[in-house]
């Protein structure tokens, strides 16, 4: 055990890496203590999130105690068949979800500006 922690502390890990995988094309009707079987044999987790609403079914979050056990789990993970599916598992990355509520934002806003002034979209040619 004191040697796998040696080899862990010369390691360096990509900067994407972290304890949070976003987990994709889940099949609907999956449960969190089958979730728990697949992912927890990589290591302790501290909370998984599955997915209940529309937009949201088929995806889930997985907390790992420990970034190691996290960057091993989405390494052996990802493809893997569950129900006839293969998972998607990838870093969960939130400067990527704050870029697209901006997005969103401003789309708002401008749309805002324009019903107030009475502007309109041009067709495109």
């Amino acid at each position: 055990m004191a040697l796998q922690a040696i080899r862990r502390a010369n390691v360096r890990l990509p900067p994407e890496v972290n304890r949070i995988l976003y987990v994709r094309n889940l099949p609907y009707k999956i449960s969190s203590e089958e979730m728990y079987d697949i992912f927890g044999k990589y290591g302790p987790i501290r909370q998984i999130r599955v997915g209940d609403r529309a937009d949201t079914k088929g995806t889930a979050y997985v907390v790992y105690e420990d970034i190691f056990d996290a960057k091993n789990a989405c390494d052996h993970l990802s493809g893997f068949n569950v129900c006839g599916r293969y998972l998607i598992v990838l870093y969960y990355q939130p400067h990527k979800l704050n870029k697209k509520l901006d997005q969103d934002k401003k789309s708002q806003e401008l749309a805002d500006l324009k019903a107030k002034y009475g502007v309109q979209d041009t067709p495109k040619r």
